[in-house]
Formats: C-alpha cells, sequence, structure tokens
C-alpha cells in the first residue's frame, strides 16, 4: 500500500532531509586524500547525534543480507556503486566516492546520496557524474501529479543510455515516509505514460547509478553488501527525496 502524505507530514520529513543534506556536506568536507571511510562514518554519527536523529542504515538487516549493516553511511568507492560498508581505506588521489545517507526525526525519515572525486579529478569521472546528476534532475522534474512511474524511469534512463552509460540491473529508487523503504519501487528506466499513476503527497526516494563502462552487470563483494560494476568500470549515484505536491515536485534533501 502507498501511503499519500499531508502537506504537515510532507514538513515533518523535510525536517529530516534537512538533517541529511547537512550530513552529506560534512562528509564531502572531511572527506581527502588519506582520510579513512571510517573517519567519515563518525562525521555523519555525529550529525545525527547533534540533531537527535536516527540511522535507518545502522543495523539494518533485509533478508538478503548476510549480516546487518555495520555503519550510518554508505560509502562506495570507484567500481563499487552502492552499499559500501565504511573500512580503514584511505582515500586516495582521483578516488570516485559514492555517500549515501538516511536520517529519521520523529517517525519520518530522508535519503539521498552524492557523488564526487577526492582531489584531482579525471575528466571522465566528472562527466560521469555530471551526467548522473542531471538525470536525478530529469526524474525530479517529472515527479509531477497525474505523471506515471514509467515517465521518472524513462527521464532517468534517457539521459545514462544517451551518454553510453549503463545503469545497475534491477535497482532504482523507492518509496520512503514512516520507514526507509517503502513501495512502490521507482525504476530508473520505464515507458512513458505507463505504470502508477502519481497522486499529490506521494514521496519518493529518486536514486540514478550510472556505470561508465556501459554494462548493467554488477557483482557481489564477499561482504555480502557492496555492489560493484561486473566490467571494473567506475561508477555514480546520485538521491534526492521528493514529494509529488499540487506545486510541483518538493526536494525534501536538497540543501
Amino acid at each position: 500500500m502507498i501511503e499519500l502524505k499531508t502537506p504537515g507530514e510532507i514538513d515533518a520529513m523535510r525536517i529530516a532531509g534537512k538533517v541529511v543534506a547537512t550530513a552529506l556536506r560534512e562528509v564531502r568536507e572531511h572527506a581527502a586524500v588519506g582520510t579513512s571511510l571510517l573517519e567519515l562514518d563518525e562525521v555523519a554519527a555525529d550529525v545525527l547525534a547533534k540533531a537527535g536523529a536516527t540511522s535507518p542504515f545502522l543495523n539494518y538487516h533485509p533478508g538478503w543480507a548476510p549480516s546487518a549493516f555495520p555503519a550510518v553511511l554508505c560509502a562506495s568507492v570507484n567500481d563499487a556503486v552502492v552499499h559500501g560498508i565504511p573500512t580503514g581505506y584511505r582515500l586516495r588521489e582521483g578516488d570516485l566516492l559514492s555517500v549515501d545517507f538516511g536520517a529519521g526525526v520523529d517517525g519520518w525519515y530522508g535519503d539521498a546520496a552524492i557523488s564526487f572525486v577526492v582531489g584531482q579529478a579525471d575528466r571522465r569521472d566528472l562527466d560521469l557524474i555530471a551526467t548522473t546528476e542531471r538525470a536525478l534532475a530529469a526524474g525530479i522534474a517529472a515527479a509531477v501529479e497525474g505523471n506515471r512511474l514509467g515517465d521518472i524511469g524513462h527521464a532517468i534512463g534517457a539521459v545514462g543510455r544517451k551518454a553510453g552509460y549503463g545503469l545497475l540491473a534491477d535497482h532504482g529508487g523507492h518509496g520512503i515516509g514512516r520507514t526507509m523503504h517503502e513501495e512502490p519501487h521507482v525504476p530508473n528506466e520505464g515507458r512513458r505514460g505507463k505504470g502508477l499513476r502519481l497522486h499529490k503527497g506521494m514521496v519518493f526516494a529518486i536514486e540514478p547509478m550510472f556505470v561508465a563502462g556501459g554494462g548493467d552487470e554488477y557483482r557481489t563483494a564477499d561482504d555480502g553488501w557492496t555492489l560493484h560494476t561486473k566490467d571494473g568500470s567506475r561508477a555514480a549515484h546520485v538521491e534526492h527525496t521528493v514529494a509529488v505536491t499540487a506545486d510541483g515536485p518538493r526536494v525534501l534533501t536538497a540543501p
């Protein structure tokens, strides 16, 4: 069942979204050559503590995972697309880092992700990130009352395919609200005019995941969580929590 949120409930989700935006900003500011992923997780945990917020990532244990997720932050480096577990790995010059983070405040959740390069960047990585961000913007623009879920997927997928990038197979966004993952699944590819009709009060986490090498396939790391591109090429992941409102899409995790 898909719950339609009231304007007041969407305002409450925006409070959680601001915590998410703050954490992502601070993580990006602290990410430098020599910084460990565990140190970045500590930065994010500190933001949660100061805001009196909870983490929907920490100890999350879906049925497909061999163990509970051990951190408040997903940190995926280079060919890791999503779900990267923070470790003692220290960032190196030119690493492409994708950071995914969620927060809960008073029973409402927000979820967002950013990708960026640490230190000196390769133009190909910057192009990949910029294209993934354009796809997110296109998906958000399609999240209007009266459209269909397929319109969001088509908007995202068209940007990625035109650029020659792959789209992580079987993965996309999701509904969000009182829990981190709600119905429906929000695909990153779709057909215009097809699928669930969008109504005001629906809230989605929209999240393109593009693969530089052009392939969609992935492999799962030994940790049971981290998804790597099968071809070894780099990937980018960006995300916002977005509400469908009478006035158009409202980005709840905007800075």
